[in-house]
């Protein structure tokens, strides 16, 4: 196999011929041994152990063989089998190396009388070692969050801003010397030193309460923004033009997010169970290398018809 290329065969097979330690980011979409026929696969595998121990284990072996020593593996699996997934990822990678549970609200209006219905996706991230490549993500400060927070407008700038303590309520948890005078008529353990607490005073950074004990102001402007955390609810599933004749679509921001999250710029990215090229389409987005396998032809044909109008977009420039 090649970088940017889709491969159509048993990924078991096509990940034996790719060098050791070759790829940045590996995710997978795997069958979830649901039971059904997709029309373009079917989805059963006997029992969930036969399932996680006979099929998902030697792939996932395979995984960590090809993926650099800071790099990331992504299984997207769904709740009924997260578990057996997590076993197998916990005796090939090791639990120490356990990054995140991600929820990722998928959606689903079924009506089910005998349980609560499924809402969501189950997003688990390994690392091949501690020191995996890991990239922040930020939202930007919405209106719930400046009511949330409750953060003013200044009345001298007309920047947003929120405040928040400067000093430590539990000094004797950290007991820090250096860091223990009066200020404005409070002894306190200060987070800053005294010529620190001077320079955000005098330019205009504190905000005092009427006892007259002070805050720190910080301009949302400044700030990164809102961190990413493990519950995402922000992604929509496909929508529109973008869903495709392929079961099991995932959405093409989803997939950015998760490069962007565990993967740099230039890197290769592979997906063993490619579907309809969603990882391949995001990854050149980002500019990643993509490597795609599916066992089934349609999957491959689907992804090709997709990528024509993105690589009109990107001779007109319309596309990063």
């Amino acid at each position: 196999m090649k970088e940017n290329s889709f491969f159509v065969g048993d990924c078991l097979e096509a990940m034996k011929g790719l060098e050791e330690e070759s790829i940045s980011m590996v995710y997978l979409d795997p069958p979830y041994n649901t039971g059904r026929n997709f029309g373009e696969f079917d989805d059963k595998f006997g029992s969930m152990a036969e399932y996680a121990q006979g099929f998902l284990a030697p792939r996932i072996k395979e995984c960590h063989r090809i993926l650099k020593k800071d790099g990331n593996i992504i299984v997207h699996v769904e709740p009924k089998n997260s578990h057996y997934v997590r076993l197998v990822l916990d005796d090939v990678f090791g639990q120490k190396l356990f990054r995140n549970e991600i929820a990722w609200k998928s959606g689903g209006n079924a009506k089910n009388k005998k349980q609560l219905g499924r809402y969501h996706d189950t997003i688990i991230v390994y690392s091949k070692s501690k020191k995996s490549i890991y990239n922040p993500l930020y939202l930007p400060y919405d209106e719930k969050y400046k009511k949330r927070s409750s953060a003013k407008r200044c009345e001298k700038t007309g920047r947003w801003f929120v405040t928040t303590a400067i000093h430590n309520s539990q000094p004797d948890v950290n007991p820090r010397k250096n860091l223990r005078y009066s200020w404005n008529g409070h002894h306190k353990q200060w987070y800053v030193l005294e010529e620190k607490m001077k320079h955000l005073h005098n330019n205009e950074r504190l905000v005092y309460n009427a006892k007259g004990m002070p805050r720190i102001k910080r301009y949302l402007d400044e700030m990164d923004g809102i961190p990413i955390k493990d519950l995402w609810l922000d992604i929509p599933q496909i929508q529109g033009n973008e869903k495709l004749d392929y079961p099991t679509q995932k959405p093409v921001k989803l997939l950015e997010r998760i490069i962007y999250l565990y993967s740099n710029e230039g890197d290769s990215v592979l997906d063993p169970f490619g579907g309809s090229g969603t990882t391949a389409r995001a990854a050149l987005n980002l500019g990643r290398q993509y490597m795609v396998i599916d066992v089934n032809e349609k999957a491959k044909e689907v992804f090709l018809e997709s990528l024509e109008p993105q690589q009109t977009k990107r001779k007109n420039g319309r596309t990063k």
